[in-house]
């Protein structure tokens, strides 16, 4: 059985897009499911997240390019069943270079064909740039579900119509017209405030069963986690942030159908 592609987006910045995509990874990755994360932004916060180095040629800009293959590109992390294809400063040369070329908005479907035919993994995840720009468009158009976090703060909602604006264009000018929002992650949930709880309650109103029932909570845990290259679970697996993680991955295995 094919993988299942999500794509992890979010224009705005230190929304937990990052954090999110590591640490459900993981959490998938510990049910026995295989899973493959895509770090798709230049800043590489995923690959150091994961405690992996940032190396000249290890992102899939020579693969996008055609001089390599994305599967290449994979490598081993620290947790078990979790598989990551690295980022680095030269993808964002492949904004500008992608833009000049013809089938500009599929060539990274094109580039990861191979990985998605092989039965290596059940779940992939694209980490995308805090930018709607021409990475994150190309991993909507390589995917099977948008995954869109959303931070429990004012204005979350104001850059949730345009993300999915760019999920209906995609959808309704045939670049990839099977593409589906997965459901909204609700992150930096803050129990004592009444902020948090009205745009949950907001967000729920306008989108019902789209908004996953875990909320993500704001933790230090949380942020201090990636600074020293792991994982909440690696981290401290008996704090708040972990049991939410682990929460959203089982809403997500079993909503996906990821599990046999």
């Amino acid at each position: 059985m094919p993988a299942t592609f999500f794509t992890i987006a979010n224009q705005k910045g230190g929304v937990g897009k990052t954090t999110t995509a590591i640490n459900l990874a993981a959490a998938i990755a510990a049910e026995n499911i295989p899973c493959l994360i895509i770090d798709l932004d230049p800043q590489a916060n995923a690959t150091s997240g994961l405690g992996l180095e940032k190396e000249a040629g290890q992102s899939l800009y020579q693969a996008l390019s055609g001089e390599e293959s994305a599967d290449s590109k994979i490598v081993e992390t620290s947790t078990p069943n979790l598989f990551l294809i690295p980022s680095e400063v030269d993808i964002a040369a492949i904004e500008t270079e992608l833009a000049q070329t013809e089938n500009y908005l599929i060539r990274l479907r094109d580039t990861l064909q191979s990985i998605r035919k092989d039965n290596r993994f059940k779940a992939v995840i694209l980490d995308c740039p805090p930018s709607l720009g021409m990475l994150s468009m190309n991993a909507m158009a390589a995917s099977d579900y948008l995954l869109i976090a959303l931070q429990c703060e004012y204005l979350a909602m104001e850059g949730l119509g345009q993300i999915l604006n760019v999920l209906e264009q995609l959808k309704e000018a045939d670049v990839n017209p099977g593409l589906a929002l997965g459901g909204i992650m609700m992150t930096m949930y803050d129990v004592r405030t009444n902020l948090s709880r009205q745009v949950v309650s907001d967000v729920r109103q306008h989108f019902g069963r789209d908004v996953f029932s875990t909320m993500i909570p704001r933790s230090i845990r949380l942020a201090e986690a990636p600074s020293f290259g792991q994982t909440i679970f690696e981290y401290d697996p008996l704090s708040p942030g972990a049991a939410a993680y682990k929460e959203l991955s089982t809403e997500i295995i079993k909503r996906f159908k990821l599990k046999s």
